[in-house]
């Protein structure tokens, strides 16, 4: 099967031979950065209307997650185009925090049309050191289709564990591998060398389950779900929530 997979791996790799030669010349990261935000427009639209019941369902759950200040100072890592603005409840205080510059306009349309929440700002720094937050200061992180394209899963765990005040609550929805040994599994193998640069990034073969489970959260809770956009290589989801 490993003979298989390297096999298949350089015919895909000799397909989308400019992407990787652009990559290993250093000149597809800032042309990523630059037009990964407006393919996450496009594409956030459609996870949403798939999700909306789903979404609406975990993050109602903040509303009672106020701290002493009767807001929720919620920090939403990765926060793309603030595609999960609109299921945040009213009072939330939002810190957005993502490596990539380039979706700070996006952010600023977003809040434009949720002026249920209040904006704080927008913090440029990896999910791995978010030294600039301050320890305990969150009621809530968010995390949706993250912890796939960071470096350090476990670090990033690490430090939402610091961040969140103790009761603090953080909500996730992550896509993760296919079983092992199945063939969807082995197109994921496939596809993933080549899939990181498309998608900033993004690994396919994620078990991002073990790593919530060894974070040490004094509560987990969650469930297993059908990927929503069938077409793309991304496998099956997980959502839920744990508690600091």
């Amino acid at each position: 099967m490993d003979t298989l997979v390297r096999l298949l791996q350089l015919l895909v790799l000799l397909l989308t031979l400019p992407l990787h030669l652009m990559a290993l010349l250093g000149f597809w990261e800032p042309l990523c950065k630059t037009y990964f935000p407006y393919l996450m427009a496009m594409l956030t639209v459609k996870c949403n209307r798939k999700m909306d019941g789903k979404k609406q369902e975990l993050f109602s759950q903040i509303k009672g997650l106020a701290g002493a200040s009767g807001k929720v100072a919620l920090l939403e890592l990765g926060c793309g185009t603030g595609a999960n603005f609109q299921f945040y409840p009213s009072g939330c205080r939002i810190t957005c925090l993502d490596p990539n510059p380039h979706f700070e306009k996006f952010l600023t349309k977003s809040m434009a049309k949720n002026r249920h929440l209040e904006y704080e700002r927008f913090v440029v720094a990896f999910g791995e050191d978010m030294r600039q937050l301050a320890n305990g200061s969150m009621d809530v992180v968010v995390s949706t289709l993250v912890l796939c394209s960071v470096q350090s899963p476990k670090r990033v765990l690490q430090e939402v564990r610091r961040v969140l005040r103790p009761g603090g609550m953080f909500f996730f929805w992550e896509h993760v591998a296919e079983p092992r040994g199945s063939w969807a599994f082995l197109w994921q193998q496939v596809l993933e060398p080549t899939w990181k640069h498309i998608g900033d990034g993004c690994c396919l073969t994620r078990e991002t389950w073990k790593d919530l489970e060894n974070a040490q959260f004094s509560e987990l809770q969650m469930e297993r779900q059908p990927p929503p956009i069938k077409w793309l290589p991304v496998g099956p989801h997980i959502m839920g929530k744990a508690v600091k």
